[in-house]
């Protein structure tokens, strides 16, 4: 069985994010479904839920759109009196 990192004798704190990594604090051991040993020594280990990382288990913030959002339908007319905002009319 593998040593684990020094604990101070308080149990770890793992905090969840809704659409992030699980944040560890460190040291932390992780151990891959194919029984790799990862270890990170960082105050703060953030943990990939979502497998679109490529430093796995690490997160890498992959999970994060990489677009730019589709302009929401109110911005292009004018609620008041329904002109197009885009023809130049004020």
């Amino acid at each position: 069985m593998p040593s684990s990192p020094e604990r101070s004798g308080r149990p770890a704190r793992v905090t969840l994010g809704a659409d992030g990594p699980l944040l560890v604090e460190g040291p932390v051991e992780v151990v891959g479904d194919d029984g790799t040993l990862y270890t990170s020594r960082r105050f703060t280990a953030a943990i990939c839920t979502c497998r679109k990382t490529r430093t796995y288990p690490w997160c890498d913030t992959s999970h994060r759109r990489r677009v730019k959002p589709e302009p929401h339908p109110d911005d292009a007319t004018d609620r008041t009196d329904g002109t197009d905002r885009t023809d130049g009319a004020s």
